[in-house]
Order: structure tokens, then sequence, then C-alpha cells
């Protein structure tokens, strides 16, 4: 039988078979002998072996599309991070570092600006000029009053997001509006496991119907960059791609390099200036990091 991982704990698999629910399963020994270890997102097959404890093996891990190293799980479509337009105020250097770990990872984002309801017509304008180029799909929400969850799910729908973002943003709203009418029956499993989602670190998929699964990203303040050098930030701004070519140096920062056609750009205002402060600030992290 076909399922998905949604939960890894102590060497258990929780795998989800659609309507018939949950089963905690073990992983055959030769995946160990093989160096294989289930993920969270794994497609498996599974035999079950004691259909009233709701238990399993798992035989067969399908091969992934692509595997995350954070958050740690398989087979992801898309990342929707949520930040608020204003209280808090949106930390944009975390943001744009978000979106860079995701394509780092080829993984698609939308960028969901939530508290719209505190913010207005303006400020929206304001964010969509400064991410309209970035790559990322663009949605704006107000989880309070229900406005743009409608356009969340269907953006959603069918795929396995990670979902992500600060606290304070209105995440868990939205979150709850998405899982609203979800019923995930686990039989035994909650009682085997003796523990909530919320007391673990490790990803974990939430079914919400329709063929859709949330990864819930935990710690998402503590991103960095550590593993890029400084010369492949610029890589990951889709809107300097265009005006690269006609800097004078051919490995041109874009930071004090004379006749700089990124520069040039953003002094007549065709990149944006709060993306660009985000690269220099990065950027400076960065090398600062590798003097140490």
């Amino acid at each position: 039988m076909k399922g998905k991982i949604i939960r890894g704990v102590g060497g258990n698999y929780f795998v989800h078979l659609g309507d018939q629910g949950v089963y905690m399963c073990r992983a055959k020994g030769i995946f160990r002998r093989r160096g294989i270890k289930p993920k969270v997102g794994d497609m498996v097959d599974i035999v079950i072996t004691h259909e009233g404890d709701r238990e399993g093996n798992i035989m067969e891990i399908y091969e992934r599309k692509n595997s995350l190293f954070r958050p740690v799980v398989a087979n992801v479509d898309q990342a929707l991070v949520v930040f608020a337009a204003h209280e808090p105020e949106p930390n944009f250097p975390l943001l744009d570092t978000f979106l860079i770990t995701m394509k780092k990872q080829d993984v698609p984002v939308i960028i969901c600006f939530n508290k719209m309801d505190l913010a207005g017509e303006e400020e929206q304008d304001r964010l969509r000029t400064i991410y309209e180029n970035s790559g990322c799909q663009l949605v704006f929400s107000a989880a309070a009053e229900g406005r743009g969850l409608d356009r969340v799910e269907d953006l959603i729908r069918g795929k396995t997001t990670v979902l992500a973002g600060p606290s304070g943003v209105g995440k868990s709203s939205l979150l709850n509006h998405i899982c609203r009418d979800t019923v995930m029956e686990t039989g035994s499993v909650s009682e085997k496991i003796k523990r909530g989602r919320h007391t673990t670190r490790h990803a974990e998929l939430i079914y919400v119907g329709n063929d859709s699964y949330i990864v819930d990203t935990p710690g998402f303040s503590s991103l960095s960059l550590m593993d890029m050098e400084k010369e492949e930030l610029a890589e990951y701004f889709p809107e300097f791609e265009e005006y690269q070519p006609d800097c004078r140096f051919l490995d041109c920062q874009h930071r004090n390099e004379p006749d700089c056609a990124v520069k040039n750009a953003v002094d007549l205002g065709e990149i944006s200036r709060q993306r660009y402060d985000s690269y220099l600030l990065l950027y400076r992290d960065l090398a600062d990091r590798k003097k140490w």
C-alpha cells in the first residue's frame, strides 16, 4: 500500500494512507544496510502487520524528486513564507535569507504578507514593488478578517508546502484557517507516541485535505547562509541577472566597483533599493563570518 511519511520519531515512521488514515511503521533492515534512511515526505510502500494496532513495515522508498536539508524533508513542491506587513514590520534581510535558502534547494517560494488590515494599499504597493522581480509569487492577506486566505488555499492545493515565518506575523491564524475542516484519523498513534506535535523540532507533515500537506518549519529565526561564499550571493538575486552582463568587470560584486550596471539600475529605480540594501547587508555578514 502506497503512502507518505508524515512524521518520524525514534525509528518509527508514521505513514499517511489517504482515507485509511495513519499507520506506525518500521523500516526494513535492508534500507539501513544500503545507507538509506527514510525521511518525512518520502513516498513509500508498506505492508500492514497489525490492522488493529495500525502498524506496518516500510517495504520500498520511492525515488525523491528533492530532499531539503532545512527543514529535513523530501518531495517538497513549494514554500510559503509569511511576514506581517505591519506589527511587526517586515525583517527584509531575514525574508531574503529564506528566499536564498529555498532557491539553493530549487524550491519555488510564495511570499504572503499578512496583516494587511493594519497596513493599507500604499504599503501593499510598496511591498509588491520590492518583490515583484524576485522570482516569487506574492499574496496579501488579513487572516484576522479572513481576507486573502482563499487565494492561499488555492496556491497550496494538491501540493506539499513548507510553511515558514517569524513569530507574531499571524502564521498560526493562517494555519488554523487552512486546517479548519481537517480531521486526521490517527487511531492509536497518538497514544503510542505520547507527545504533541509542538514538542519536537523535527519536520512533520500536516494533512489538510485535497492531497495537500503543510510542513510547519521550526527555528525560522536561526536561518543563516554559513555555507555560502560571498561571491555566490548575487546569483540568488534574480533582479540582478539582466544587468550583470553590462558591468565593467566580469566578477563585479556590485558594491564599490566603477561602472556597475546593477548599482546604476538601483539608482534609476529599476531594481528595488530595499532588495539591494539586503544584498549589501548579507554580503558584509558573509565577509565578516569568513574572517573567523
